[in-house]
């Protein structure tokens, strides 16, 4: 087997969908000899912002000499990005093996896994084949029935910004969502909230008092920003003064500060994780295709913003760095997202709309999507036939002190970046 036979093995359509529910990810790993139940985890769930902090908290472990995991989806321009020890992604020789492996497994399951399942599976027999530390583990979809919850209780369960998103699997209205993120929360354990809304903080309370397990809410009014450039941000947090951080936006100094906190229970828990770990961790921090900026002259920013949620933050940013300008948008979108709200969001700033379609079987037609923009807002549009051909067209119209940023979808991320980097 090769690599590439491995990849289409995981991405075969007989795991395509989407089960939730533990009941096949515990069969597969009672196959595989439970791996997963010998490593320490961070475990994070949330609707926006997991990545950026799973990636915060990666860093900071990292700068503390810990052999540390990273799990997350999707990936941007590599599916063994998805896996990561010490910010290397698996190995394609690994993976080959392992995949060799779970189809012994596979043939003995009744009921075939999904492809998250497998991923995951994959997931925990790398971290513990290499002998992690600790590994930070970002939930797939919602939190108490998602199969990264197989793990026994974690060192700390981090929950980020929660909003309304994947409404048919999670519940239609927030209490419902929070209910589901909040699965996550074990017995006995430490839970660290970013602050939110008054219905998901009580939500998240209740379900931290029935499992005696103790709340760790990030206060969001001790963040004072200092200064902002479009490499940085810096700002102080509580006894932490002057902390850069490499990640650009408001929402990433909330995502901080939650970090942060995080790491200051892990203290207390013993892992010796020292201030200049953590300063250096976040100073040093990669989360790519989230408010990064690809080129300048004209300024080049991919955001991973696709749903109402995240292009409120976007919307947020561009007021913050690009005050009084407008915006060339490069967008596509699923045709399932309330891309009506996130469009009305963006509207007001933009210049004119390049429309193109993500390579997803879920992906908004670019000709309709064009449409629909220029009906509903009057506003020049574009048609680029593929990504790349969004992004010429795109630069070929654009002035050196124009601003371009493409968002809509993580699934058109990579080819972006591919184009530039």
């Amino acid at each position: 087997m090769n690599i590439n036979e491995a990849m289409d093995f995981i991405h075969q359509t007989q795991w395509k969908g989407s089960k939730l529910g533990l009941s096949n990810i515990e069969v597969l790993m009672n196959l595989l000899g439970n791996p997963q139940d010998e490593l320490k985890y961070i475990h994070i769930a949330g609707t926006n912002g997991k990545g950026s902090t799973a990636s915060m908290l990666a860093s900071v472990l990292i700068e503390a000499g810990y052999k540390t995991g990273l799990y997350t989806s999707p990936y941007i321009n590599k599916f063994n990005e998805r896996i990561q020890v010490n910010g290397e992604n698996v190995p394609d020789d690994f993976l080959i093996k392992s995949v060799e492996k779970l189809k012994v497994a596979l043939d003995k399951m009744d009921n075939k896994p999904t492809e998250f399942e497998i991923v995951t599976a994959l997931g925990f027999m790398y971290f513990h084949e290499v002998k992690c530390d600790i590994v930070v583990l970002e939930v797939g979809l919602g939190g108490r029935l998602d199969s990264t919850n197989i793990i026994h209780s974690p060192e700390a369960a981090v929950i980020t910004a929660i909003g309304i998103d994947h409404t048919k699997e999670l519940g239609e209205n927030i209490e419902e969502i929070a209910l589901e993120k909040a699965g996550i929360i074990k017995d006995d354990c430490d839970v660290i909230l970013y602050d939110q809304d008054k219905v998901i903080v009580d939500v998240i309370k209740t379900i931290a008092k029935e499992k005696s397990s103790r709340l760790h809410i990030a206060d969001f009014n001790k963040i004072e920003p200092l200064e902002i450039s479009l490499k940085n941000q810096s700002f102080n947090y509580k006894e932490y003064k002057n902390i850069k951080l490499a990640l650009l936006g408001d929402h990433q100094l909330n995502n901080a500060a939650t970090v942060i906190e995080t790491i200051n229970v892990l203290k207390n828990k013993g892992w010796n994780i020292s201030k200049e770990n953590l300063y250096n961790g976040l100073e040093k921090v990669k989360w790519p295709g989230r408010f990064e900026i690809l080129r300048e002259n004209p300024t080049f920013i991919v955001d991973g913003a696709h749903n109402p949620h995240g292009v409120i933050t976007l919307a947020n940013n561009i007021e913050k760095y690009f005050k009084g300008k407008k915006v060339t948008f490069i967008t596509g979108v699923m045709a399932d997202k309330e891309f009506e709200k996130m469009y009305d969001m963006v509207a007001p700033y933009a210049e004119k709309f390049v429309v193109v379609e993500p390579n997803n079987p879920r992906a908004f037609n670019y000709h309709d999507l064009g449409v629909f923009l220029h009906e509903r807002y009057n506003v020049e549009i574009i048609e680029g036939k593929s990504v790349s051909d969004g992004i010429k067209k795109a630069l070929d119209a654009a002035k050196p002190d124009d601003v371009i940023i493409a968002f809509g979808s993580l699934y058109m991320s990579g080819d972006i970046r591919s184009y530039f980097v």
